[in-house]
């Protein structure tokens, strides 16, 4: 073998670069491969939910995002298009100190990570390498190989961690079947400076269209709207000035705002899938993130789930390494306390597709009719943010929630909280 390492992730995205970063804080001899020639650059939004960022201030990230760069929104507003505000979200219903949504300029959160990272494990990230295949001794994995500017490498390993995204080619190379569904519907994302100034988020939902905005620092704001999958070529045709006028349309205060869209180059086009990986763990190798289970951003934990992923399997690799055994039943209590979360955030990511994104308009009533119940029902309110914000791990609608939800059934608890109002810290693998 050309180099030898404990651990070699395949990725530096949300999961493997958290994942890293972890291993070498606790002196763990870690690699991680990322086939891009550097650091993300180009346009993406990022919103740090509650139990991203109790992920980060754990790692010591949250003080060291810089401040000029992240927005603490508190409220978050539901209107229909063409119609009246259906209902407010509203995140200091939350305990402190995670009680705001954070939305941060583009890749400033992966950024702060990946510059921990390359401080805690000098050489430990390798940019511009792919990974090619992997190295198996009688079925156990045992490494990788890859290649970077045309050289061939062997990386030996004790574990091989795929954080490759939803198209993970260790997945692929480790034999697990996996169903990827790819939606219906992508997003047109943008960041625009705001002249009319906005200080809370707006979401605006119609029939068959989508359109949000959220107040992002220096000024600016961050747009999204839905288009049709593999669309943008339309979009484009129809011009720049075709989108101001939809824009406006929907939210005339922002009027100015919208006129700062100049040219494409402003805007980026963010297509939506889901992954799920039959199994997450093989002798020697394990899935996190995307490469396990990539959701619907309607969910608002695609990155939040493989930071999670991470610190739970970082967790449980000092004891795998203290007894030599990364067998598949070794790793698997990784699996089995991460799936049931993130199975219950893609159906109701699913179930989020299917009513927000409808054209249908007794669907869409129904969705109406639920938004304008959570304005008034302060338990199901809370029970619906705390699965946004990553600290509830059951549904936040049981069998009789969801027909006092559309307002078939009276709730007599309507003004109750939860005793248990608390943020879930990540407990420890038995």
């Amino acid at each position: 073998m050309d180099f030898q390492y404990d651990v070699v992730v395949v990725g530096a995205g949300g999961g493997g670069a958290i994942l890293g970063l972890d291993l070498g804080r606790k002196g763990i001899k870690t690699l991680v491969l990322e086939q891009a020639p550097g650091p993300p650059t180009g346009l993406r939004g990022e919103i740090l939910q509650p139990n991203g960022q109790q992920v980060f201030d754990n790692l010591g990230l949250l003080e060291k995002l810089p401040s000029q760069a992240v927005k603490p929104v508190r409220l978050f507003h539901f209107h229909q298009i063409g119609g009246a505000r259906m209902c407010t979200i509203d995140y200091d219903m939350l305990p402190p100190p995670y009680n705001r949504a954070l939305v941060t300029l583009p890749n400033i959160v992966h950024h702060t990570v990946l510059e921990q990272l390359q401080a805690y494990t000098p050489g430990g990230l390798w940019y511009g390498t792919s990974f090619t295949q992997l190295i198996k001794r009688g079925g156990q994995v045992v490494g990788v190989e890859a290649e970077t500017q045309g050289r061939s490498m062997t990386i030996s390993a004790k574990l091989v961690v795929g954080a490759d995204g939803p198209f993970s080619k260790v997945r692929d190379a480790l034999g697990i079947p996996t169903s990827v569904h790819h939606y219906s519907e992508s997003y047109l994302l943008s960041i625009l400076d705001c002249p009319d100034g906005l200080e809370e988020a707006q979401y605006f939902l119609g029939r068959k269209e989508i359109f949000g905005i959220f107040p992002a620092a220096g000024g600016k704001v961050y747009l999204f709207y839905m288009i049709g999958s593999g669309s943008m070529p339309v979009v484009q045709a129809s011009g720049l000035q075709a989108l101001r006028i939809k824009w406006t349309a929907i939210y005339p205060e922002l009027k100015r705002t919208f006129q700062n869209l100049v040219e494409w180059e402003q805007t980026a086009n963010m297509p939506t899938g889901r992954a799920r990986a039959k199994s997450w763990v093989r002798d020697g190798a394990v899935l996190i993130g995307d490469a396990a289970h990539g959701m619907n951003p309607h969910a608002s934990q695609g990155r939040m789930q493989a930071m999670v992923d991470a610190v739970t399997l970082a967790e449980l690799i000092p004891s795998c390494l203290e007894r030599e055994d990364f067998s598949a039943s070794a790793l698997r209590p990784y699996e089995e306390k991460r799936r049931p979360h993130v199975e219950m955030l893609q159906r109701l990511a699913d179930v989020e597709v299917f009513f927000w994104n409808t054209g249908n308009p007794i669907l869409a009533t129904i969705r109406n009719r639920v938004f304008s119940t959570l304005d008034r029902n302060r338990r199901l309110r809370y029970q619906v943010l705390s699965a946004t914000a990553g600290l509830r791990e059951t549904p936040p609608f049981g069998f009789v929630d969801r027909f006092q939800a559309i307002g078939v059934l009276p709730d007599p608890r309507a003004d109750d909280l939860p005793q248990d109002t608390l943020p879930v810290r990540t407990r420890s693998i038995p």
